[in-house]
């Protein structure tokens, strides 16, 4: 188990500025924020901080297609979870004079990290630049620790590092993957193949099933000759001799092409373009997870944003329905979860998405390294 300095190790938090990196990138609609959930699980380590005085800087990136500015989220937070302050930067004479005004218990929201380059660059002098404004740093983003990016294994370096609650839970519940009770089932979806082999691969000697679905399972099926249309696939040869001769491995046995008719896997024409799961699918996916007793679960079973959920929404329900050890996630995985209401019928959701892909693949990811103790 990876044991990092935690944000309760802090002493004299009183007066102490603290660099808090939380991800705030939340979708956001009409200036409305759509989705809290990882704010609300960034939440405990923030108002811990607060609560014991420190002088707490906020820190996220953010994306929409409504603009880069993080007012909105700020704008949300202030009115419904705690009191804070937005400034229209993250470095320079206004920023510092902001952070110089601050008193203990007060909280400061920087503007979106990525509006400088030197973010992603892992610039040494823009994360110099961060670490002046505070006296130690706090990583609460698990979801972007696969990033080298200055926010995340930068000001690290600078400052004396901690890991806030969420970035813990993160770890110790992903952990139990590695060690897993069995039956274990392992429920693999979404596209990128190129980023989710190398898991797949690792997890394919660890679980008991393995069930690849979305367009990952596209590639499989072309692999073995069969014809896939027009379906999404990722055009490269990711030598699958492995994968096809396991009988470990699941297929979907029917999918739902772009007309909606179900047909089966083996069926599919030139012109047919897989968009989804069939129910028979759903079934036999079903009946290995009532016999499992840990399920590991990532990535949708269609094309999810064009409104193909039926799939991913009925193994939602199916994973929530299994006796097994659940944990979930990815972000399709949750919006199908938060769509049904369900987030409590999981015993783990991730909040995140690559981070959790690379998290399971490679035991660490940057960000943790960066706040270990020599």
């Amino acid at each position: 188990m990876i044991e990092l300095p935690s944000v309760e190790q802090i002493e004299d938090l009183a007066g102490k500025r603290v660099f808090c990196r939380v991800d705030f990138n939340v979708p956001v609609k009409g200036g409305v924020v759509q989705d809290t959930y990882r704010i609300e699980k960034e939440r405990k380590t923030i108002e811990y901080l607060r609560d014991a005085g420190a002088k707490v800087i906020l820190a996220s990136h953010f994306k929409s297609k409504e603009g880069n500015s993080l007012e909105p989220v700020a704008r949300y937070v202030k009115h419904y979870l705690f009191d804070l302050t937005f400034v229209g930067g993250c470095v320079g004479g206004e920023v510092f004079d902001e952070v110089q005004k601050m008193q203990n218990g007060d909280v400061l929201l920087l503007e979106n990290l990525r509006l400088h380059k030197e973010e992603k660059e892992n610039g040494e002098a823009f994360a110099r630049d961060l670490a002046s404004l505070a006296d130690v740093y706090v990583n609460e983003a698990f979801s972007v620790s696969h990033r080298e990016h200055a926010s995340v294994v930068g000001v690290p370096k600078l400052l004396p590092g901690y890991a806030g609650f969420r970035l813990i839970e993160e770890i110790e519940n992903l952990s139990d993957a590695f060690h897993p009770s069995r039956p274990f089932v392992f429920l693999l979806g979404g596209a990128k193949f190129d980023t989710k082999l190398p898991l797949l691969k690792k997890f394919l000697d660890k679980a008991n099933t393995v069930f690849l679905g979305g367009a990952l399972a596209n590639d499989v099926f072309q692999a073995q000759g069969l014809e896939v249309g027009e379906s999404v696939v990722s055009g490269v040869d990711h030598g699958l001799d492995a994968i096809v001769s396991s009988d470990k491995v699941l297929l979907p046995e029917d999918v739902v092409i772009e007309t909606t008719e179900v047909i089966k896997a083996g069926e599919v024409g030139p012109s047919n373009k897989i968009m989804d799961a069939g129910p028979k699918t759903i079934e036999n996916i079903r009946e290995k997870l009532l016999g499992a007793a840990f399920v590991l679960w990532n990535g949708p079973l269609g094309d999810y944003e064009s409104g193909f959920k039926d799939g991913t929404l009925s193994l939602a329900k199916a994973v929530a329905d299994s006796p097994a050890e659940t944990i979930v996630g990815g972000g399709d995985t949750l919006a199908a979860i938060e769509e049904l209401d369900m987030l409590d019928q999981f015993d783990f959701v991730s909040t995140g998405g690559g981070a959790m892909l690379d998290f399971l693949a490679h035991e660490t990811l940057p960000g943790i390294e960066a706040l270990k103790r020599t």
